[in-house]
């Protein structure tokens, strides 16, 4: 992958006229250099159906300025910045390097890229600077044409021009750049609403290939129809306009953003992303709770084999993280324990196990994304967006439908806290496989609870984010003995390599003896948190 790093920057809308303030008035800013300008000459690349675009991805090859090169901007978890990828300009003017396109594989799927648009940017460029000098950030002024090129040979290009400013970090943090936004407010320059250049130039085809509004909520009378994949069934008739959102509405817009978190962390994991991994397997659970909780509003016989899918593509990534977590955390145990108490090399045989555990988890996950299996369900997931298989309750008004689903999850939660309370009843503070397990299995309950009420949360209201803030605590702690399970398997392990060493393992008892105290301490937690988890969910089922 060629070289990369994060951008954070802000872009502001400004008329032909507006002069740049004074922004020494920003605290930290000493002074603002001298304006230097530089001629952009940039072409855009994306796919005929600007899959690249859609995904909040842009690709160039620009010429002009200091970074003259390829560059792709990467949409990341945090607001207001992106991550860049850099390759060399090369000879070669319409021949993507794969240095650029790889961490992109999982939006490209094979599709044929190329030429979208061209940008001619005049730039005039100052640097905000500390009073030792240092560069704060970047204050772009960008007088702008941009060329939407035809998608077929026919049609005309559409040319558009305009001016704006861009304001990015350099060795600033944010507050900085919360300061010179409030300082372009002052002058009457405000942030945009649009999110990069190219999505202004392309505003038209983007605005085209939007997916439609679902057949149970286009308000234009008729019925909502299946795709063939399941039993055939019609949806029931649209709930009318003054009832609010259409469940396939509420759920289809739900899958879409979960769709688009998987997406993000498919190239975060592609690019190194620390959190990669994690958000991933996050959005996976995400996705099969949306599915499993709403199938009376989109068809089993359609959504179970996807289901299917998130869940292989979610344990190939568990290797990838579960040990990292355990390791991390017994090494920060072992670092509080009193001197006396480490015999042996415990915390550098923790530490290159760790780094030799995290190589491995990265090749692993590696390997899963670029199976074809994973791109097939990345395809599975887009069909259900843009061709629903709606069921029966998929236009009935959203509130009744999202209660249901609540008070269906809810019921599970219970059956599976009464299970494991028999559980400890019959063995009380036990931890052995079994009481384990069906603690495991409430936790799981309890996510898809938690999921579920994140969906119906803005149309149910304070109810469902009390729910949802209720199942997080719930997670929590449950989480918390789950990775003792874990961390008390890497003692074991431990153990026995440091006996083939020839190691004092005395430590790796005690700490496997910590670990067991820390899922009692996390069960009587629970069990704590228990009536406040059944009154929770009998409020959100009363929305």
């Amino acid at each position: 992958m060629g070289s990369g790093q994060l951008e954070v920057e802000r872009k502001f809308e400004t008329g032909p006229d507006v002069v740049l303030p004074d922004l020494t008035t920003v605290d930290g800013v000493a002074a603002m250099g001298d304006p230097v300008t530089h001629d952009l000459d940039a072409t855009y690349f994306d796919t005929p159906d600007l899959r690249l675009a859609r995904a909040r991805v842009t690709l160039r090859r620009r010429t002009g300025g200091t970074d003259a090169g390829w560059h792709l901007k990467l949409p990341t978890a945090v607001a207001g910045s992106r991550r860049e990828v850099h390759a060399p300009l090369g000879t070669r003017r319409t021949v993507v390097p794969r240095a650029v396109t790889e961490p992109v594989t999982a939006v490209l799927r094979g599709a044929r890229l190329g030429p979208v648009a061209t940008l001619q940017t005049t730039r005039q460029v100052t640097h905000l600077l500390a009073d030792d000098g240092r560069v704060l950030a970047e204050v772009a002024a960008d007088t702008v044409t941009g060329t939407a090129l035809a998608p077929d040979p026919e049609s005309p290009a559409t040319v558009t021009t305009w001016r704006e400013l861009e304001v990015e970090l350099v060795e600033g943090d944010q507050a900085l750049l919360d300061g010179v936004t409030a300082a372009l407010g002052a002058a009457g320059i405000e942030p945009s609403d649009l999110p990069s250049k190219l999505s202004r130039v392309l505003a038209d085809r983007l605005a085209a290939l939007a997916p439609p509004r679902t057949a149970a909520g286009d308000g234009d009378g008729g019925d909502a129809k299946g795709d063939g994949r399941g039993d055939g069934r019609k949806a029931k008739k649209k709930a009318r306009k003054e009832d609010g959102p259409t469940a396939a509405e509420v759920v289809l817009g739900a899958l879409g953003t979960q769709v688009q978190a998987l997406q993000t962390a498919d190239i975060g994991v592609r690019t190194g992303d620390p959190e990669g991994v994690h958000d991933l397997r996050v959005a996976c659970r995400r996705l099969r709770s949306i599915l499993a909780a709403f199938r009376p509003v989109l068809d089993r016989t359609a959504t179970d084999p996807v289901r299917d899918e998130l869940q292989w593509i979610g344990a190939a990534l568990s290797g990838a993280r579960d040990g990292e977590v355990a390791l991390e955390h017994l090494r920060s145990v072992v670092a509080a324990q009193p001197v006396e108490l480490v015999r042996g090399p415990v915390a550098a045989r923790l530490r290159s196990t760790e780094v030799a555990d995290v190589e491995r988890g990265r090749k692993a996950a590696v390997r899963a994304l670029s199976d074809r299996r994973h791109l097939a369900l990345l395809d599975a997931l887009d069909a259900l967006l843009t061709d629903p298989p709606l069921a029966e309750a998929a236009g009935e008004p959203a509130h009744a439908v999202l209660t249901d689903a609540v008070k269906r999850t809810g019921k599970r939660l219970r059956a599976r806290t009464a299970e494991a309370r028999e559980r400890e009843a019959r063995d009380p503070g036990a931890h052995e496989d079994e009481t384990e397990h069906a603690l495991h299995e409430v936790r799981k309950a309890a996510k898809r609870v938690r999921y579920t009420a994140e969906v119906a949360a803005p149309v149910l209201g304070a109810p469902a984010e009390a729910l949802v803030a209720c199942m997080k605590e719930v997670q929590d702690v449950l989480g918390e003995a789950q990775d003792t399970v874990v961390a008390r398997q890497w003692c074991l392990r431990l153990a026995a390599a440091a006996v083939g060493a020839g190691e004092d393992t005395f430590t790796y008892g005690r700490l496997h003896a910590l670990e067991e105290l820390r899922a009692e301490h996390a069960d009587q937690r629970f069990w704590a948190l228990e009536p406040t988890l059944r009154a929770a969910v009998k409020a959100a089922a009363r929305a």
